[in-house]
């Protein structure tokens, strides 16, 4: 009950597998150390390179207590291909499965409920250009309106068809979504999403005027944060900082 099985796949995988998991691991860790956790829900994939299986955490375990090796490898369908322990929860990967079955580029997808990101989703007008960090996600920010837990499969085709080529998806009384290239460039935009959504409640509550920023500003940053905050200058750029921020705070998740 209060130790999990020893375990270690890193000599049975291959060494794109294994880094995949190291860095998937570690953004299930950073998630707990941000408190941007669900107790055991909510969920974040990742795509097993060069094929058509994914990862996932192991349902009933903590964020805190995901390794590399204890992620589930599943196939689209959700069928377990690993021998393994743990188990997944099939309604959890529905989001996942139905963004990654449609959006090829979406090596990671991070579906979280923070109370932030509920919070603005579910109010009218939703995200707000109201700060820098709101500027980086709105120009890719769909919304998907809620509709119950997510295991209809006429669901999971409004799902794609909302989030089309977006990369940031807000879902009223629900939570939040980003998905990117790699593990970083997804954590990368989700650490935005959460921060302008923060930042708006705040200012949603101080119950003083907002100083808006003026449209053509919105729209040159639109275009400058296109270059500026991804790729090799954005998610992959910071996280390296990331893993070893993880590695300090606990090193099992390499194992």
């Amino acid at each position: 009950m209060f130790s999990l099985p020893p375990q270690s796949l890193k000599n049975s995988v291959s060494e794109q597998e294994w880094q995949t998991r190291v860095d998937l691991a570690a953004c299930y860790r950073l998630v707990a150390d941000m408190r941007w956790g669900d107790l055991i829900y909510t969920h974040i994939s990742a795509k097993v390179p060069g094929t058509e299986h994914y990862l996932v955490n192991a349902f009933g375990l903590g964020f805190d207590e995901v390794t590399a090796s204890n992620l589930v490898k599943v196939d689209l369908d959700g069928n377990i291909l690993d021998d393994t322990p743990y188990g997944i929860n099939p309604a959890g990967f529905t989001i996942h499965s139905a963004i990654h079955e449609v959006r090829h580029d979406a090596k990671c997808v991070i579906h979280l409920h923070t109370l932030a990101t509920i919070s603005v989703a579910s109010v009218k007008g939703g995200l707000k250009p109201w700060s820098q960090y709101s500027l980086f996600s709105l120009p890719s920010l769909s919304y998907h309106k809620y509709e119950g837990l997510a295991v209809d499969a006429q669901e999971r085709k409004r799902l794609q068809e909302d989030l089309g080529d977006t990369n940031h998806m807000l879902l009223p009384n629900h939570g939040g979504l980003t998905l990117g290239p790699t593990v970083g460039d997804a954590f990368m935009r989700f650490y935005d999403l959460q921060r302008a959504c923060e930042i708006q409640l705040a200012l949603m509550q101080s119950n003083e005027e907002v100083i808006e920023i003026p449209q053509p500003i919105i729209d040159g940053i639109y275009e400058q944060a296109s270059i500026v905050h991804s790729g090799e200058t954005g998610g992959q750029k910071a996280w390296p900082a990331m893993l070893r921020k993880a590695y300090k705070l606990d090193p099992s998740f390499c194992e």
